[in-house]
Formats: C-alpha cells, structure tokens, sequence
C-alpha cells in the first residue's frame, strides 16, 4: 500500500510563468506529469505527484501556477499556489538563468519566515544570455557537487553567478538546471534530500514514546457508517504501526467489548486509545489507573502543537450564545447524519454553552486568511494533512488572536474528562491546570 499524502515530504514548485517549472517537475520524476509548453500560463492548477525519493522515501512533488499570473482567473490561480505554501515542507522557487527580481527574493523571504528549507532553481541555464563569469571556487550547487559535477558548468551568466553568491552567503542552496537535457537534475535530487527537515527524516512518535518497550495499549475502534469497509481509518492504522515500530503490544476491540476485553488480561495495559466519539463509554470502562486518551488528541501531538492546542480548548468555557466557531477539516468526505464535526461537535458544545453557537465548516485546503470573527477554530484530527499545514494553521491562529483546538481535546473538555485525556501528556496536563487555577 502507498504511504498517504499526509506523510510524504511536501515538495512545493514555485515560480513564475513559463520558467519550466512543469519541465523540471518531469525532470524529476522522470515522468509527464505536467503539461510542457511555450505559453505562459499552461498550468492552472496545483499538480500533485507522489513518488519515492531514496533515501528519504516517499515524497510529494507540487507544480504550481506562475505566481505572477494575472486577470481575474490569474488572481484564483495565484489564490490556489499561495495555499500549497502553507503545507510545503521544502520549497523550490525556479527562476530563469540570469534573472532575480523582486518577487523571486520575496518568495525566499517567505520561505524564510516560516521556516521552511529553500532551494533556488537557475533554470534554462544553457539558453541564458549576457555577459558571462566564473562561478567562484566553493559555488557548491549542493552539498557535496562542486564545478566538476557532471552537468554543471563553470561558465555562467555574470548576473546569474552574483545572485548565486548572495543567495549562497544567506545559507540557501542554488542549483543551475537545463531540465529538458537532464542537467543539474542529480544535484537537485540531492539538495532536496539534504534539506529535509530533521522530523521528517526522524519523525515523532504517535504514541509509542508514551508506554516502554514490551507495553500494551489497547486500542477502541467504533464500527460505524463513516468508518470504511473493510479497512480501519487512517489514524488507527498509523497508530498500530506505530506501536509496532516501539516494540509494543496493541488489542483492538470496539467499545461494546472493552469492558470484557481488559478483563480478560493477566495484566493492566499501559494505556488505552480510543475513538472521541467514544470517549464517554471508555472512560467509564477503563479503571482510573490506566492512562486514557483519544486517536484525535494524539494527532494533536503528532500533527501539530498539543500545549497550544490545550490552551484553546480553555477557549470553551469564554463561548456564549451566538458566538461563531469555524470547524477546519482537512478531507473532503461526504458527511453523514450524524457526522461528528457538523452534528456531535455543535451538539455538544450547545449544551456546554448553554445556547445556540454559530457553525462555520470548511473542508480541505480551504482555511480562511481572516479570522477574527471565530472566538474558536476547531480543527479535525488531521489524518489527511500533513504537519507543516496544521502548524501554519496554527500560527495563522496565534497571531491573530483566535484560540485554536482540535475533535478529541473540545469533545473530552465538553463532556468533562479533559484532565484525564490529557493524563499521558504531564507538560499540557500542567498548562491545563495552570489555566485553570488562573480562572
């Protein structure tokens, strides 16, 4: 089975029109993935491509439309390339040979700003123009290819080899390419692999960093309609994995038969995980001296900030009647009657609140640039996103003020048990009570 979207490395293409972002994208993946051609403008939407980068392993490519685009259709295509920035975890910004304006050096401040690795592209390399000069001993295209590399000239347009060495200084990685004769394609290939960021390359655990090698948790998984035949969801797959990478044990039952289950064991299990909208029939099933949380609030770890995600979860007991609360969920499936997000959430955060509040869904990756009429976002559990994503999220969130949580943290807090879902996780369990003591 493919490893899912939301665990690839996001590879975001950037660029503006007709500098052979789509070629080099084939380039890469060594397949026509994009459509090539002279005029500008020829890619409108995001293109996706996952494929496996050695060493790393699996990644996806992103082909964007030219970020300069123009009239009204331009603007919706430039809207679409500025969202794949929020989940890129490595960004490529493709110029031509010899040409670095204003908007190329923004896209690198932006990377900058979020933290997030850039690699410039001088693209077209063998088609450039102008008076021409010696890349400088040490000009590494990326680590470990000097001016010798196969592919790689030594002789490069003179405005092309200035804008290499400032960009070199400011610790971004440059790369020279001709894409369609396969020059400099093996010296991005690396400088992608040695930008990864370190969590992908050594990502965090789920859950298996929470109970020692040999331990047992016992997993509760609802068989309901949103569930998929014959498979498990994605984050109680993940988590099983998980656990088996750490050496652990897990059972997997359904909540009607947890209580027979545990009796069952010759021993207590270190922990017991289990579906939030189970949440309330588990707590009373599971004895007090076994830890309890829920798959959502372990992805709250996972893919994005627990502690912050704690701290707006507090955010419940400021809501009143008729305050707006935007539901963010990162897939775009087809609810059910009783879809937790749209039906269970609201329900019970009314009853919480004591009157009606207004709801706010948006799906994917449609999440709102102003926020400031939501007093709470409430995020899903993220299974289909990846990290850097729900962390922008996040960060959008911070500085605007709005507080931001997710599923298992605002059903465990509006149903009363939100010290002991957060039991397994000691520094957001103390934020929790320091927040509350401060009440």
């Amino acid at each position: 089975m493919k490893a899912p979207k939301s665990l690839r490395l996001h590879i975001g293409i950037f660029g503006r029109r007709n500098v052979g972002k789509s070629s080099l994208l084939n380039a890469l993946t060594r397949q026509q993935v994009s459509i090539v051609s002279d005029v500008a403008g020829t890619t409108t939407d995001p293109v996706e491509k996952p494929m496996e980068l050695l060493p790393l392993g699996p990644v996806l490519f992103i082909d964007t439309a030219g970020v300069d685009d123009v009239g009204a259709l331009g603007e919706m295509r430039v809207e679409k390339t500025r969202k794949v920035i929020d989940r890129t975890d490595v960004g490529v910004i493709v110029a031509e040979a010899g040409k670095w304006n204003d908007f190329e050096q923004a896209m690198v401040d932006e990377l900058g700003k979020r933290n997030v690795p850039a690699i410039v592209v001088f693209n077209k390399s063998d088609l450039a123009e102008g008076k021409m000069g010696t890349v400088p001993s040490g000009a590494v295209l990326a680590e470990g290819h000097d001016r010798n590399s196969p592919g790689v000239s030594d002789r490069v347009p003179e405005a092309t080899a200035e804008h290499e060495r400032k960009l070199r200084d400011s610790g971004v990685r440059v790369v020279r390419t001709a894409a369609p004769k396969g020059e400099g394609i093996l010296a991005l290939r690396e400088a992608l692999i040695a930008s990864a960021p370190e969590e992908f390359v050594n990502p965090p655990a789920i859950v298996g960093d929470l109970l020692p090698s040999g331990g047992l948790a016992v997993l509760v998984v609802p068989i309901d309609k949103e569930a998929p035949r014959g498979r498990l969801i994605q984050p109680q797959v993940q988590t099983i994995r998980d656990l088996l990478d750490n050496d652990a044990y897990c059972m997997v039952v359904k909540e009607r038969e947890l209580r027979d289950a545990l009796l069952r064991l010759n021993r207590k299990p270190d922990i017991v995980v289990t579906d939030s909208q189970a949440f309330l029939k588990v707590a009373g099933d599971t004895p007090k001296d076994v830890k309890l949380t829920s798959f959502s609030i372990l992805f709250a770890r996972f893919k994005g900030d627990l502690v912050e995600m704690v701290r707006g979860a507090t955010a419940i007991e400021r809501l009143k009647p008729g305050d707006r609360v935007l539901v963010a969920e990162s897939c775009t499936h087809h609810p059910i009657g009783d879809d937790i997000g749209r039906v269970k959430i609201p329900r019970w955060l009314t009853q919480y609140v004591g009157g009606k509040l207004e709801f706010t869904t948006h799906q994917g990756h449609d999440f709102p640039e102003d926020l400031s009429s939501y007093k709470l976002v409430i995020h899903c559990g993220a299974c289909m996103t990846n990290r850097r994503a729900v962390l922008n999220r996040v960060a959008r969130c911070r500085d605007q003020g709005v507080p931001i949580t997710n599923y298992g943290l605002t059903i465990a807090y509006s149903l009363g048990i939100f010290e002991r879902a957060l039991e397994p996780f000691p520094a957001a369990l103390e934020v929790y009570r320091e927040r509350k003591a401060a009440r």
